[in-house]
């Protein structure tokens, strides 16, 4: 599915969030918007995702307008830095749990969802962790999971905020390429948040830097190294 931004602008009192903000992700890609904290990047994804709403400006998927259309029927998929898990529930359960929330004509039969759950757990190569509850894992193992709950339903979209930002430098680095791997594999278009340049470059097809509610340049990894047009990119990407 691609997602067309057109002319978002967003303020908070006087605070200008979003000045004017237009970019384009294509089917399958994974665009990251990478900026320093405050820049409205978060913003910009809960208003993708319909958590917030924009003054002005339009959000198409597929070149359908949903800028109106309420959270739960975008079709989204959400990943969070705290995994947002169920402490209660068995990974299985996690995993399991917005199937089991869809509408009686749409939900999968008990079977249906044990073998998704048992697809999804072998996507993320954590078969073994079924039974186990989130106490019981490492970070970066919640993490998995929050990802295969969020992909369980088949969502059309996947935004992604900060989602590895609780984790360490090694664990960080190793759930990027896994992330890359899963997002290509499933061709699921996907928008992530970070402040991190390397987590950026190591997995986007497409990059948004953003600086004070405006975005600064767009392209692909290697063309904003190759080719920064503006000191702030410079300075930022630290060439």
């Amino acid at each position: 599915m691609s997602i067309d931004i057109h002319n978002i602008h967003k303020h908070f009192g006087d605070f200008t969030a979003l000045n004017n903000i237009s970019f384009t992700v294509n089917t399958g890609e994974l665009a990251t918007l990478l900026g320093p904290s405050g820049c409205g990047k978060t913003t910009l994804l809960r208003i993708i995702a319909g958590l917030e709403t924009a003054d002005t400006g339009r959000i198409l998927f597929d070149g359908t307008d949903v800028t109106d259309t309420p959270v739960q029927k975008r079709g989204i998929g959400f990943v969070f830095q705290n995994y947002a898990l169920f402490r209660h529930k068995t990974v299985a359960q996690n995993i399991a749990f917005g199937l089991e929330l869809l509408p009686k004509d749409k939900r999968p039969t008990k079977e249906q969802t044990t073998k998704r759950v048992a697809e999804l757990l072998e996507l993320i190569q954590l078969p073994h962790t079924k039974d186990r509850y989130p106490h019981e894992l490492s970070g970066g193992q919640r993490q998995r999971i929050a990802l295969a709950r969020a992909i369980a339903t088949n969502p059309k979209l996947l935004l992604l905020d900060e989602p590895f930002g609780a984790l360490d430098a090694k664990v960080r680095k190793e759930l990027r390429t896994s992330l890359k791997d899963i997002q290509k594999e499933i061709g699921i278009t996907s928008i992530m948040v970070t402040h991190d340049q390397e987590e950026a470059v190591a997995v986007s097809d497409k990059v948004v830097i953003m600086n004070h509610g405006i975005i600064e340049q767009i392209g692909k990894p290697d063309e904003l190294f190759a080719r920064p047009n503006s000191d702030f990119v410079v300075d930022f990407l630290g060439l």
